[in-house]
């Protein structure tokens, strides 16, 4: 089997490193940064924290030299999807291509350039420490299905689940993954702009009552907008962000969207809170407080062009 894996930053490494330790399975990483890149093909691509892993990944930022791949993975930000995967549709024509990014819409946009489509979602984090180096934060498991309008065989959707769980990425197939994706956009629009925009790790959001119950109306919100598309969620935000907040799971944890701000950086609200904001529109579903956060987040980025 071969993989590559589009987007080497904390989540894809977690995936393309894990993955290239069974034998059977060659692994590529697709990545712009020339200076991860070129410590990724000379030392590895090295993991520690959660798990201590060192892949041997053959990494390339010139989507030339991909060779043909069984599977694409896909954990770019959510706005460089389409830039990336219309660089790397050529090395799928005969694959599969799932996504294991946050927000809603990847699938929609991968689905434009490649033929059979996975819909994903992955809840283990971590973060870039250095090139070629990344920092396991979280464990967790990953769900992979197949995306309706464009879907990838259920052989083929298991045949890749298999390989990541073998490889340490617990991951179940499923027949409908909509469930476990829109409960990770409501567990994420829910925390990490208010995070984000407060500068606090997930657990300290949590036990700020204030702050937890804002939380809690936004997951209101999310959960209203899956229910008018008749999304069952497999299980409940609530529980999710509670769990999270425990001191040896994700208590000091520095969501993304707060990484993001705190290099100064574009975030993803467009594709958590404004994808809320955009679905509940279309199902006359009201989201005001998910609009009033996207738009706070979306001005704090305006600010640092002043």
């Amino acid at each position: 089997m071969r993989v590559c894996v589009v987007g080497c930053g904390a989540v894809g490494s977690l995936f393309a490193a894990n993955l290239a330790q069974l034998d059977e399975v060659e692994v590529w990483g697709y990545d712009l940064a020339r200076e991860h890149v070129d410590a990724i093909n000379r030392d590895g691509l090295r993991l520690s924290g959660a798990g201590d892993v060192v892949g041997r990944v053959r990494a390339t930022g010139d989507a030339r030299e991909l060779p043909a791949c069984d599977f694409g993975i896909v954990a770019t930000k959510a706005m460089h999807t389409d830039v990336a995967i219309g660089a790397t549709a050529h090395v799928f024509a005969d694959g599969c291509v799932a996504t294991v990014q946050n927000g809603i819409g990847n699938e929609e946009t991968i689905a434009r350039h490649v033929e059979r489509v996975i819909r994903g979602t992955t809840f283990p984090a971590g973060r870039l420490l250095g090139p070629g180096h990344v920092q396991w934060d979280v464990k967790g498991d990953t769900t992979l299905g197949p995306f309706e309008p464009r879907p990838a065989p259920a052989g083929e959707v298991e045949r890749l689940a298999d390989a990541c769980t073998r490889a340490g990425m617990p991951t179940n197939a499923v027949a409908d993954a909509r469930g476990p994706q829109w409960r990770k956009v409501i567990f994420n629009a829910a925390t990490n702009p208010i995070g984000a925009l407060t500068g606090l790790t997930h657990g300290r959001v949590c036990e700020d009552r204030g702050l937890r119950r804002l939380v809690s109306s936004l997951v209101d919100e999310g959960k209203a907008v899956a229910a008018a598309q008749d999304i069952v969620l497999d299980a409940d935000p609530e529980d999710l962000i509670d769990h999270a907040a425990k001191p040896e799971v994700a208590y000091d944890h520095k969501a993304s969207m707060l990484q993001d701000v705190e290099a100064r950086r574009p975030t993803e609200v467009d594709y958590l809170n404004g994808g809320i904001v955009r679905f509940g529109r279309s199902r006359g579903v009201a989201t005001p407080l998910n609009e009033a956060v996207w738009a706070l987040v979306r001005g704090l980025e305006e600010s640092w062009k002043l």
